[in-house]
């Protein structure tokens, strides 16, 4: 509005240099625009700022969209725009947003966030740009105290999960489950007899007593140990979408799928521990009991994989020494023929005293550049690269086979499901 009210009085300027007005009249415009302009100046300086109250949760889930609820308790009639000092590259939607408050009213609003990335952020305060009385002047100011916010994995299939018993939950991430009815070590329940048991199974006292065949039914073994062990090198920096920016990248699909398996393995009864090497490391103790998962929460929220290279020797050097009980040691990790060397003589470590079970993540790329057709030579060329390197990627993983390592050659969206399904054969089959 001032630079309106410039415009004018320089044209006002204009007339009265061509004789139209008298400069007199032109000189009492401009003095009266200067007093105008200064008592709206100081009565925009006198404004307080209104009291902001911010409602966020103290833990995020990544990927995940959440509103923001701002609200302005005002302490005088003013005009403002609002911006929030949400953490930078955070996806938002709703702001900025202007509003009209009234002293003595409370004024609220929602506007909602997606946050891309985990770790410890920091909601810096709130930007607010105070309008004049007289709107001719406008001023920015920072309201509000900074506020902290954790980003986690998304934990909603976990909190999903807890409805459901170990069996269905492990069939909702698409585990193929091969249950045998009768066997295991731990005495479960007593039950009427179905054909197909076996006479070891029947319980000749309880079957006396009641005239009819009861059986004996025994579960998994409990009380077992499963590690996972997480690579946070340059491999697990990948993304199968380059053009997605909020796109995860394969360690965040890593951490959420071994989540979910330290989530079913915690309702089965074992402990479950975690190591984190290669970039940002960690090391969560194997713990029984509801309570462990947030542990491992606690414990891995702020990972993040780095631009080095792994050393899989030293991390098992490192698992042996922390981990003397013989557990399930699972390595997801993205696996290259040059690693080779390095990790086979890792897996040969841990399996002194452990099972050991490697999953090797597969770029969605890979199964996408085969599947496509080929049109010139360029295609061609591109077609048997790819195929070249899944030959020594194969290659690789059946050296490991060999030297007695479970393998699991999955994708990112496979990985949850393969992970449950090996975790449970283990336990059907009493390899530990």
């Amino acid at each position: 509005m001032l630079l309106v009210l410039l415009v004018a009085w320089a044209a006002l300027g204009l007339a009265a240099s061509i004789g139209w007005l008298a400069p007199v009249g032109w000189r009492y415009a401009g003095a009266a625009l200067a007093v105008m302009a200064l008592i709206d100046l100081l009565r925009l300086r006198r404004q307080s700022l209104p009291q902001i109250e911010r409602s966020v949760p103290d833990t995020w889930p990544i990927g995940i969209e959440r509103p923001v609820t701002l609200a302005f308790e005002a302490r005088q009639r003013q005009r403002l725009d609002v911006y929030d000092l949400h953490p930078t590259g955070w996806r938002v939607h709703g702001l900025p947003r202007r509003l009209d408050l009234r002293e003595g009213e409370s004024t609220r609003f929602d506007y909602h966030l997606r946050a891309h990335e985990r770790g410890d952020f920091v909601f810096d305060g709130t930007h607010l740009r105070l309008h004049s009385p007289w709107r001719l002047w406008r001023e920015l100011r920072t309201a509000g105290e900074p506020q902290p916010v954790r980003v986690f994995p998304n934990f909603a299939p976990l909190a999903k999960f807890a409805m459901f018993s170990a069996e269905q939950a492990s069939r909702l991430v698409g585990a193929h489950l091969k249950r045998r009815r009768g066997e295991g070590t731990d005495f479960h329940q007593m039950r009427e007899y179905r054909v197909g048991d076996s006479l070891r199974q029947i319980d000749w006292k309880a079957t006396a007593r009641s005239h009819k065949l009861i059986s004996r039914e025994y579960q998994d073994e409990r009380n077992q140990q499963l590690v996972l062990l997480l690579d946070t090198g340059r491999r697990l920096l990948a993304r199968d979408d380059l053009d997605d920016a909020d796109g995860m990248a394969h360690f965040d699909h890593v951490l959420d799928a071994a989540l979910v398996v330290a989530y079913l393995a915690l309702r089965q009864g074992d402990a479950v521990g975690l190591l984190a090497a290669g970039g940002d490391s960690t090391w969560v103790p194997p713990r029984r009991g509801a309570g462990a998962i947030e542990g491992l929460l606690r414990g891995s929220y702020a990972l993040q994989p780095s631009a080095v290279a792994t050393d899989f020797l030293a991390a098992a050097t490192e698992l042996s020494l922390r981990q003397r009980r013989r557990s399930l040691v699972m390595l997801v990790t993205n696996l290259r023929d040059e690693d080779m060397d390095d990790l086979l003589a890792a897996v040969q470590l841990l399996r002194k005293r452990h099972l050991v079970c490697v999953a090797s993540l597969r770029e969605v790329a890979l199964d996408r550049t085969l599947a496509r057709e080929v049109h010139d030579l360029p295609d061609a060329i591109r077609a048997g690269a790819t195929a070249q390197y899944l030959q020594q990627r194969s290659a690789a993983h059946e050296t490991l086979r060999n030297h007695g390592v479970m393998v699991l050659d999955v994708t990112c969206d496979q990985l949850a499901a393969s992970l449950v399904e090996r975790y449970l054969a283990v336990k059907r089959d009493g390899l530990l």
